[in-house]
């Protein structure tokens, strides 16, 4: 049994809910590794992946995600020069 899981046999996570993100104009790896970057060197954030083409941007959070780490993403996408369209439609 790892540490993860309590006396009963069920297993927890204390990991936050990765959010996903929409940016316009990543076309390419050049793009993404760009976007990564920016988001990536965020304290707020765990880690991060970035689809080409779709601009689909997952975030694991290093805490719980609100609106103050939407506005830090916001704010890096927009500093690398892409167009950050918010949180994507679940």
């Amino acid at each position: 049994m790892s540490n993860c899981c309590t006396p009963d046999g069920s297993c927890h996570t204390d990991a936050p809910a990765k959010v996903v993100y929409k940016v316009e104009g990543v076309g390419s790896a050049h793009c993404q590794g760009v976007v990564a970057k920016a988001v990536g060197a965020l304290d707020e954030v765990a880690a991060v992946e970035v689809e080409i083409g779709t601009g689909l941007v997952t975030v694991t959070p290093a805490a719980a995600a609100d609106e103050a780490l939407d506005a830090l993403i916001a704010e890096a996408v927009d500093e690398a020069g892409y167009d950050f369209a918010g949180r994507a439609a679940a």
